[in-house]
């Protein structure tokens, strides 16, 4: 846990009770801070109070009294409408935070990685972390990901912090400094807390500010905005701007594609036949990974092992379990199309298994990839929208729910004298309509595909 004694004599107000502000009011009574506290749902009310928070409704909250409202990411602070506490600070002048600015404000001796981007974060996270670990460099992982940030372990001088951090978090910074800035990609996403494509963009770019001389911005530049981002950031004074791009030589940069990177010095890194690793997108997440260990001086020697040695994370093209010819794979965490995209061109001979909650557009911008889907099995909310749009496009069968999709899928795979083939979770939805979660939906594939007639499992035990 991190140690908070630097912000003594302070006063805090902590809304939201979950991970992030469970471990933030834990952090806060270890070190004798005042902190009121406040979630709608009683039974993490009660944890709070038997860490020693002060519970008060928000608008009985004294705001005289207190010094800032570290609030949730996942509570809107402005938009599309802000919750009640989040005016009354404003109105205050009380300054509106998150975890990960305590986290800065208790550390400021070590180093910083921070990673963001609409897709692939959370895997370019995990993966920095990993090569770290297997290099023994004094490392932690979270904010987005995994622990909370004030869970984590003190590190001091010498120690470096991987963070993944998304738009909500970032736009909560105040003083937070990344020595390493990652910038993957963006796509719409999130409009309806940052009001269009450019609030989302400016809130995002803030994983940029207040980075000084030395440091570094590793940015994609697979996409125009991205572009006009890397553009900007290569203009700073004193900060290290590192482009990657797919299948293209770039200046100062590193070129990437499947299985596949080139080092700005021609140097290659060939990991074609690490099986958690797949498709371009996890090339450009190894290339990012590359650019800030390189960056933080860790011998290639041990990067390229750390890559080779990376068991992946659950629900990302998590391969659960084989039978016969075929792989059975988790890809529950592909809420959007542009998720799927990605692990529909990792891919061939796929029985397609998608569908929930959809989101804008749905599978129509998909269409590219459907030359590489044998049948696809419609589950959800969203299984007339889906078959509309697949219709005369490629063969589906209406399955409900997941446990139906699978055993249809896997009756096609398992066909006699099948071709190898992928039978493929990618929901492209929000999983809200059925499960609790993407990962209650993910858990639930991987249990099944695990528990089929001669399934072998794969990956991790989880």
């Amino acid at each position: 846990m991190i140690d908070l004694a630097v912000l003594k004599g302070s006063s805090f107000v902590v809304l939201g009770l979950a991970r992030s502000g469970l471990s933030t009011v834990r952090a806060l009574a270890a070190a004798g801070i005042e902190c009121v506290a406040w979630d709608d749902n009683p039974p993490s009310r009660e944890q709070a109070v038997g860490m020693g928070a002060t519970l008060v409704e928000p608008a009985a909250i004294d705001w005289s009294r207190v010094s800032a409202l570290i609030i949730s990411p996942g509570i809107p602070n402005r938009l599309p409408t802000p919750h009640p506490a989040a005016v009354a600070a404003r109105a205050a002048g009380k300054p509106i935070l998150c975890d990960v600015e305590l986290l800065a404000r208790a550390e400021p001796k070590a180093r910083f990685v921070a990673i963001t981007g609409t897709n692939g974060k959370s895997t370019t996270t995990a993966l920095i972390g990993h090569i770290l670990e297997e290099a023994g460099m004094r490392s932690e992982v979270g904010g987005n990901i995994g622990r909370g940030a004030l869970d984590l372990a003190p590190l001091g001088v010498g120690g470096v912090y991987v963070l993944e951090l998304s738009s909500y978090q970032l736009e909560l910074l105040a003083t937070f400094r990344a020595n390493i800035a990652i910038w993957l990609n963006i796509t719409p996403d999130h409009i309806d807390r940052h009001g269009d494509m450019a609030g989302y963009v400016a809130a995002k770019k803030n994983i940029f500010a207040r980075q000084q001389s030395g440091d570094c911005a590793v940015i994609g530049t697979d996409d125009e905005p991205s572009r006009a981002i890397e553009r900007e950031i290569a203009g700073r004074p004193g900060v290290t701007c590192v482009p990657l791009a797919l299948d293209a030589p770039v200046a100062g940069g590193i070129s990437y594609r499947a299985g596949m990177l080139i080092d700005a010095d021609g140097y290659t890194v060939d990991f074609s036949d690490v099986p958690t690793l797949p498709g371009d997108h996890n090339a450009q997440n190894a290339a990012a990974a590359w650019a800030a260990c390189r960056w933080l001086d860790v011998p290639r020697e041990k990067i390229v092992a750390g890559l080779r040695s990376y068991q992946g994370l659950p629900h990302r093209q998590e391969r659960v379990a084989s039978v016969g010819n075929a792989v059975y794979i988790n890809d529950s965490k592909a809420t959007n199309a542009d998720a799927t995209a990605r692990a529909l061109s990792s891919y061939r001979n796929i029985y397609w298994i998608l569908g929930g909650q959809a989101k804008e557009g749905g599978v129509a911008p998909l269409a590219a990839y459907f030359n590489r889907i044998l049948h696809a099995f419609l589950i959800g909310e969203a299984s007339d929208l889906f078959a509309s749009q697949l219709r005369g496009k490629l063969p589906y069968t209406r399955c409900g729910d997941l446990q139906s999709a699978l055993d249809a899928a896997h009756a096609y795979a398992q066909r006699e004298g099948g071709a190898p083939s992928v039978v493929l979770l990618s929901p492209a939805c929000a999983s809200w309509d059925q499960w609790k979660s993407y990962e209650h939906r993910g858990d639930a594939f991987r249990a099944m595909a695990r528990a089929l007639p001669g399934a072998r499992r794969l990956g991790k035990a989880a």
